[in-house]
């Protein structure tokens, strides 16, 4: 069995890394085929896996906007055919609507979505084309000359990273993370469900809601009093109860507990970190700090400016990195979000 997964076009490489990561740490087992930039499938997936790996997707991925079961490849030539050869019962319950995407093609959505109607209400019975409420949306996803036709079994919210962006929030505080952006680090902290990720710079607590979100247990500090009894105030308002904050300098924590995970976005450039440390050195105390805090196998995932060289930092104290993407903010700055991890001999 496949899923087909539509993807953001706003990265080049971040909602495949995500994706990868999730898999990786959620043990999906599924052949990733990259059709293009926005459309991957996920092929050779046991009968028995298909409904949580769907579920655990939908739950999770930031990056990726719609997960469908497919049903069937074609192409423009043999639509008609292809279409005629399913058995539409098994997948229409009562009423249903064609939505046709379009990546990098020119193709008629109107005429292709009419036709596929046409086509799918011939080859079954009892069922009906409702355009405003179907209770089965049939997804086409047209690239080129080909399509792929797939059916939504479980629906993602789409709506989340538009009604949680920090101006949205109780508490907001200017500079704050884009939510889709928080959530993509979290994943690609490689973080699962019940287990602990700290944000020790956690500002408003965007990074933190994300992770509380899809299960995890979290905590977060920072220097400033302010931030620490805001980042409470998103957290209940988003239903979030497996937390802890602290008012504290990165430089004094000590866990009671070490984390599965970091992921955090530190101050740039300017002394509100730590207090007293100005520049590059805010980095250099956050990886000493964090170090002994973390699980061996634990990850980290951060964002920094392009000006700021880690991997001199990293190497000093024990870390590595094992992934890096860039993301153009504007002309005079490029942020990196950086995944690293312990050196184990």
């Amino acid at each position: 069995m496949e899923l087909l997964c539509i993807q953001s076009q706003e990265h080049p490489e971040l909602p495949l890394a995500e994706l990868k990561a999730v898999m990786e740490c959620e043990n999906i087992n599924a052949r990733i085929d990259d059709i293009t930039e926005g459309l991957v499938i996920l092929r050779d997936i046991s009968e028995e896996d298909m409904e949580e790996y769907y579920r655990i997707l939908t739950k999770r991925l930031g990056y990726t906007h719609e997960i469908h079961e497919l049903i069937v490849e074609s192409n423009i030539d043999d639509l008609g055919r292809d279409i005629s050869d399913v058995e539409w019962d098994k997948y229409v319950d009562e009423t249903f609507a064609v939505r046709v995407k379009r990546i990098r093609t020119e193709l008629d959505t109107v005429d292709t979505e009419r036709e596929m109607g046409t086509l799918i209400l011939k080859n079954s019975e009892n069922i009906k084309v409702n355009l405003s409420k179907p209770k089965t949306l049939i997804r086409v996803v047209a690239t080129g000359n080909d399509l792929y036709v797939a059916v939504e079994r479980i629906k993602l919210n789409k709506k989340h990273f538009e009604e949680s962006k920090p101006h949205k929030r109780p508490f907001f505080y200017p500079g704050s993370m884009n939510p889709k952006l928080a959530r993509c680090m979290v994943n690609l902290s490689r973080i699962k469900g019940g287990e602990l990720l700290l944000d020790p710079f956690c500002g408003t607590g965007g990074i933190l809601i994300e992770a509380g979100l899809i299960g995890c247990k979290v905590v977060g500090s920072d220097i400033y009093w302010k931030m620490q009894n805001g980042t409470a105030i998103n957290l209940d308002y988003y239903g979030i109860t497996d937390y802890r904050t602290f008012h504290l300098d990165v430089r004094e924590l000590k866990m009671y507990e070490k984390v599965a995970s970091v992921v955090t976005d530190p101050p740039y450039g300017i002394s509100t970190s730590t207090g007293d440390v100005d520049g590059d050195d805010i980095f250099k105390e956050f990886f000493y700090a964090i170090y002994d805090n973390m699980k061996d196998d634990a990850y980290l995932c951060m964002a920094s400016p392009h000006y700021v060289d880690l991997k001199p930092m990293v190497d000093e104290v024990g870390f590595e990195i094992v992934e890096q993407y860039d993301i153009k903010m504007h002309r005079s700055l490029t942020r990196i979000i950086s995944v690293i991890k312990k050196k184990l001999d």
